[in-house]
């Protein structure tokens, strides 16, 4: 049975930090590509980073430079580090696995406001 078990949200201040995480189980971690979306409040849900195999990201233009993704394979376990976080990156924040199938966790919540 595949689980997908994001935390590490909460509240924080504008320019504050968060370190997500994406627990996986019944899936062949090393082989998924790992990424992280988010849906904000009224907004359709967006991407904002890719982690491949090898551990290469590539992440959209709203997030670049200050969101970083990872992974440990030995853990089956992703990570987000989330840093000068703004209103804006207030969301609802989602792990996807895309092995052999596409699963998706149910979330952690994310909210910047002072």
């Amino acid at each position: 049975q595949v689980r997908i078990v994001e935390s590490g949200g909460g509240y924080v201040q504008p320019g504050g930090s968060l370190r997500l995480s994406c627990a996986t189980s019944g899936i062949t971690f090393s082989r998924a590509v790992i990424s992280w979306y988010r849906q904000g409040p009224g907004k359709q849900r967006e991407w904002v980073v890719d982690i491949n195999q090898d551990a290469n990201t590539r992440y959209a233009n709203a997030v670049k430079g200050r969101f970083t993704g990872s992974r440990d394979n030995a853990k089956a376990t992703a990570y987000l580090q989330m840093n000068d976080l703004q209103p804006e990156d207030t969301a609802l924040y989602f792990c996807r696995a895309a092995g052999r199938s596409i699963d998706w966790g149910q979330g952690t919540q994310v909210t910047v406001s002072s």
